[in-house]
């Protein structure tokens, strides 16, 4: 760092100066003139070149006082020292061997700086002094706060915390486990716990008797019946924004809105159903068991009964990036698989009749896609209507397959054998059959 110094000047530093850290130099044309660090400043230390040659050391503190500036270090990153010739801010003459240009550069170099020190006030030199803030300057700084409560957890609530986390103004949230109502109170979001739903303050809980709602409910339009869990709030009030995003589009695209829907049938309400002890079916009893949902798999990260250790904040800290990563695993193959096999079965029933007359059979044009979904919602806007029986693809070995369509979606019985028309058969000289 070098600070040109007119002979005969003495300099301060400017930030040594504010800091009450303050020697001077005197500039002596004899050579440079090594500065020493001053504690606390960054930016002091160097060599003091003078016009003739070296600075000279005064050595003593020097009493802060108001300078007029000097050029410290490159262009890039110039800082500012205060010549001690400057008190009231005009520009000392150029000292032997120099010109008015000097002058004229450090005047133009006054202009740009704020008022001189003594202008300004003392108190402007103690950080300390500044007005307090409304709030204290951790607080300023410190992240969002997600509450739910401690103890055993459940899947919805790790759901709805790793959900907010995917956003960015959570993504750096701390997670407050508790059911103290003070402690939830200081809290900026709050799930599955303080018995209180209201999306304004965003707190949102589904224990309280008062609550019933559903995603139809909240969002008309919109099929679902299922009581929500605190995952199906956070859902319903940030899914589409979050789709947005990981999807990398905007809201008010179409996309986010089909996969919206998706995920919310295939993957939220579960998560609602079993946390509200909603049975899958209406009547009787199961004929088997499923133990390996994700709201099962969640809730054996629980410490056991007899485990020593019942602490359960690093079993919820597991269960939120299970449900995450199984969350992000369904949506990306919702948006890369399941969303462009739609785009082939569409395509499929435009040229139903160029496979066949009947307009009964369709062909994809890659085999192994997930069709049966698309083809039941896609049909009923045919024109003219129709039924479509059979779909025919070629296997990954180039073998053509014929599979029937389902009765319903998740049927085993056959449309063929659902009609009164008489059965089909297919030559083998077209290939189809092997």
């Amino acid at each position: 760092m070098l600070i040109n110094v007119p002979a005969g000047q003495k300099c301060w530093s400017f930030l040594a100066l504010s800091q009450g850290l303050v020697k001077s130099w005197e500039g002596s044309g004899r050579g440079d003139v090594s500065v020493p660090r001053a504690r606390g400043s960054a930016y002091f230390g160097g060599s003091i070149r003078t016009p003739g040659g070296a600075g000279e050391k005064a050595g003593a503190a020097h009493p802060a006082r108001p300078a007029g500036p000097i050029a410290v270090g490159t262009a890039a990153k110039r800082k500012w020292g205060f010549s001690a010739a400057s008190l009231s801010g005009s520009v000392p003459p150029p000292a032997r061997g120099g010109s008015c240009m000097d002058r004229r550069v450090l005047r133009g170099l006054l202009s740009l700086l704020p008022p001189p020190l003594h202008q300004v006030g003392p108190r402007m030199l103690n950080p300390e002094s500044a007005p307090p803030s409304k709030r204290p300057r951790s607080r300023l700084m410190a992240p969002p706060r997600i509450g739910t409560h401690n103890g055993t957890f459940h899947c919805d609530e790790a759901l709805a915390c790793a959900l907010l986390r995917l956003l960015p103004q959570y993504r750096d949230a701390e997670i407050v486990r508790t059911r103290d109502p003070k402690t939830l109170a200081s809290c900026d979001i709050v799930v599955d716990v303080g018995g209180e739903y209201d999306p304004q303050r965003h707190r949102y809980d589904h224990h309280q008797r008062s609550f019933t709602e559903t995603m139809n409910s909240l969002s008309p339009g919109k099929p679902w019946q299922t009581k929500l869990s605190s995952a199906g709030l956070i859902y319903l009030h940030f899914g589409h924004k979050l789709l947005a995003q990981l999807l990398g589009t905007n809201e008010e695209d179409s996309m986010v809105d089909t996969l919206y829907d998706k995920m919310y049938e295939n993957f939220v309400e579960e998560v609602d159903a079993v946390d509200n002890g909603i049975s899958q079916w209406e009547e009787g009893k199961p004929r088997y068991a499923l133990t390996t949902t994700l709201s099962a798999r969640v809730a054996r990260l629980n410490p056991t009964w007899n485990q020593p250790d019942q602490d359960t904040e690093a079993g919820f800290k597991r269960a939120m990036d299970l449900v995450r990563e199984e969350f992000l695993q369904r949506l990306d193959f919702y948006q890369h698989s399941w969303l462009p096999a739609r785009t082939l079965v569409e395509e499929a029933l435009a040229q139903r009749f160029q496979v066949d007359p009947s307009g009964e059979i369709i062909e994809l044009a890659k085999g192994g896609c997930p069709w049966k979904e698309h083809l039941y919602q896609l049909e009923s806007g045919l024109s003219p209507p129709a039924t479509i029986i059979f779909v025919i693809y070629t296997d990954l070995a180039g073998q053509w397959r014929v599979q029937c369509v389902p009765k319903e979606l998740h049927s085993f019985q056959s449309r063929l054998f659902s009609t009164t028309r008489p059965r089909m058969l297919f030559p083998q000289s077209e290939g189809w059959l092997k």
